[in-house]
């Protein structure tokens, strides 16, 4: 990154570390889903984890990919969006492959999703702790829609954990054991409510770090109902599975309750 750039941004520290190791992040993610579509069976030995796991290799790299090198290459060229959405993009990289790491056998899928797990976790760390949390406030206090986008975070966290313990307490009572593909997106939603909870009440109060993370949250819980969406139009091209046009529906419009303060905080960052 430019220095001229980077001096124009709220930061605390020099970015070269984290540019680097999201770029590697870039690499892994292109050749593991690459090579989910080229050795679907080798990666995917059940039908279970082909029915889940091969459209979302095409969902990484339509969705997951373009993300995070478009929030690095405006981050580069000095845009605070581009800055407080790179986060967002490591979220959504993190919480997808951690799916990925619960489910799979031991393969060497399983092992590329072990490393982008490990690096996507300690950059989006980094690169958090890398803020100037202070001047984001300074900058966006005001001109963002506070109550709303952590009013949506925090609802949005608590309707899947309502979700996740429904699922669970469900499998308790029937003494049925839950699919390993949806006990592992359980488990990466296990991760993904605290972060909504608490980014969308810090963001509630108007804290320096809910307005630090909170476009990363919203932008990345956008991409999910953004990348669901894509999945379940490809799913049955890609696995015969019969086209689900009501769950559809029902994504795009719980959907849009985080696109418009989505949208609203882009507006203000820009």
């Amino acid at each position: 990154m430019k220095p001229a750039l980077v001096a124009s941004l709220p930061l605390k520290s020099d970015l070269r570390w984290i540019d680097l190791f999201s770029g590697l992040i870039a690499v892994l993610m292109a050749v593991a889903s690459a090579g989910g579509l080229l050795y679907t069976a080798a990666f995917y030995p059940t039908q279970e984890l082909l029915g889940s796991y091969l459209p979302n290799d095409v969902v990484n790299l339509a969705v997951g990919l373009p993300i995070l090198l478009g929030s690095m290459l405006l981050a580069r060229r000095g845009s605070l969006l581009g800055l407080l959405c790179w986060p967002g993009a490591l979220f959504y990289v993190l919480y997808n492959y951690l799916a990925y790491l619960f489910a799979l056998p031991l393969n060497l899928r399983f092992l590329l999703s072990l490393v982008l797990v490990g690096l996507s976790a300690y950059t989006l760390i980094a690169l958090v702790a890398s803020l100037d949390m202070g001047e984001v406030q300074a900058r966006l206090v005001g001109r963002v829609p506070e109550r709303l986008a952590g009013g949506v975070l925090f609802g949005l966290g608590l309707l899947f954990l309502v979700r996740l313990l429904a699922a669970l307490i469900g499998a308790i009572a029937s003494q049925a054991a839950l699919p390993e593909t949806e006990l592992a997106l359980h488990s990466a939603d296990f991760l993904t409510i605290p972060a909504w909870v608490i980014g969308g009440a810090l963001l509630w109060r108007r804290k320096a770090l809910g307005y630090a993370i909170g476009l990363g949250l919203l932008f990345q819980a956008s991409m999910l109902f953004i990348g669901l969406i894509v999945f379940l139009i490809i799913q049955p091209g890609l696995t015969g599975a019969p086209f689900a046009l009501a769950d559809v529906v029902v994504v795009a419009v719980m959907g849009m309750v985080c696109f418009v303060p989505f949208g609203l905080f882009v507006r203000a960052a820009v």
